[in-house]
């Protein structure tokens, strides 16, 4: 299994990187993590417009999935070949109906079901391709969700937005990577069931003991290193910063 960070700056894009986006790919098999603002450009330099088979929004806060809009009018109006087929879009309930507000002008209702195959998170467990993915409902002010993907034995971990809960320190048990978000600053911001800090990050890796720790979803108005070295007292396996273009293969 190979996980690309196609983005992973947290709340707006920085000069460094787009938002949320992470490029999941095991056996010939693509689905994306996120398509935040900036991500479909930065996606292109990964793979093909038309190659993901599915995508998988955590939420819907624009830093996590604007970016579909833009993805709807390459699947929707290709020059070349006519309409893209629908691929699968999973996302809390709500999902096609903020895509077509966010969107506006759309052609009709029903148009983006037709590149889209919307379908609903609910906590459990489910195959795409090769992969097994597991669901959680973790904390955030709106309905946001962690995935933990599997493949032959490997497991990575995505904590989406989200404050301290046992939801996500369950998922991550044992996980060969956690990819796990660090907007806060340890002792500026205290807001509950918002956001992690990087001691949060590291006390959920610590946890679950996973095998490495990449702190992502840093705004940038927040310093990364700060982070990273809050997260290193408290975690003493692998730990590094998330950044554009970065591969892991598991």
């Amino acid at each position: 299994m190979k996980l690309t960070v196609v983005g992973c700056s947290g709340s707006f894009p920085s000069t460094e990187s787009a938002c949320s986006s992470y490029l999941v790919e095991a056996d010939g098999y693509r689905i994306l993590l996120d398509m935040g603002n900036g991500a479909l450009g930065e996606l292109q330099r990964h793979i093909g417009l038309y190659d993901l088979d599915a995508v998988l929004l955590s939420h819907l806060h624009p830093d996590h999935f604007i970016d579909m809009c833009g993805y709807f009018v390459a699947r929707y109006y290709r020059h070349e070949g006519g309409r893209a087929d629908a691929i699968p879009v999973y996302g809390p309930a709500d999902t096609e109906r903020r895509l077509l507000t966010a969107y506006g002008d759309v052609p009709d209702e029903a148009c983006m079901s037709e590149v889209f195959d919307f379908r609903t998170f609910n906590p459990g467990t489910f195959t795409l391709g090769p992969l097994t993915i597991r669901t959680a409902r973790v904390s955030h002010p709106v309905e946001a969700y962690a995935f933990r993907v599997e493949h032959e034995g490997t497991s990575l971990v995505y904590s989406g937005d989200t404050g301290p809960c046992e939801a996500l320190d369950e998922l991550s048990r044992g996980a060969d990577l956690l990819l796990c978000e660090a907007s806060f600053t340890h002792g500026k911001e205290d807001i509950p069931d918002l956001h992690l800090n990087g001691l949060e990050a590291g006390e959920v890796a610590a946890a679950a003991g996973v095998g490495r720790l990449v702190l992502t979803h840093v705004p940038p108005w927040t310093d990364p290193l700060a982070n990273l070295r809050d997260a290193r007292s408290v975690y003493d396996g692998p730990a590094e910063l998330a950044h554009a273009g970065a591969v892991y293969e598991l």
